[in-house]
């Protein structure tokens, strides 16, 4: 009886934290390979609904943007809300920043930044348009899932892992960060 009175709380509190996991973050945001690879909301929207690490309402504005060049294609991102994505946007204010990026496990491409950034790292599950910090000096582009420890810097929406591979391609990849679109 004891401990039927311990394992139904228990029950209800593991499905809670369930049920909290499954939930979907409204957001929208743009990806760009000489078409649009958004959904179809007008570029003179400035509000995107995506929920930042601690639930603030991350802002779609030129000052929140960033843009990752591979080859001729453009990716657009909206900037995490945290002291790492900050701290980021600090060094790419002082120039871009290209980075030499490999593949990873089948679902990432990595690279050494050459510097190192604060680390906000949570349990978090990547998905394709990830852009995360990886052990506070590499940056990483999703185009799959995995759950670890990490700190979000910043998100491509509405991109597919497919889209992704197909300008990143399967080997190595220069990718240019920068605060500017050009």
């Amino acid at each position: 009886m004891k401990k039927e009175k311990i394992i139904l709380p228990v029950l209800i509190f593991a499905a809670a934290l369930f049920c909290a996991g499954c939930s979907d973050r409204a957001s929208e945001s743009t990806g760009r390979s000489g078409t649009d690879l958004s959904s179809s909301r007008a570029e003179s929207d400035n509000s995107i609904g995506q929920t930042g690490d601690h639930g603030e309402e991350a802002e779609k504005t030129d000052s929140n943007l960033l843009y990752l060049t591979a080859g001729n294609t453009t990716f657009t991102a909206v900037f995490a809300e945290n002291s790492s994505a900050e701290a980021f946007k600090e060094k790419l204010a002082e120039g871009d920043i290209t980075v030499l990026m490999s593949d990873y496990g089948n679902f990432e491409k990595v690279g050494d930044l050459g510097f190192s950034l604060p680390r906000n790292d949570t349990r978090i599950t990547t998905e394709p348009g990830d852009i995360i910090l990886y052990q506070g000096n590499s940056v990483t582009i999703y185009y799959d899932t995995n759950t670890w420890s990490f700190t979000r810097l910043a998100k491509i929406e509405n991109v597919s892992g497919e889209e992704l591979l197909s300008v990143l391609g399967s080997g190595d990849v220069s990718v240019t960060f920068s605060l500017n679109n050009q």
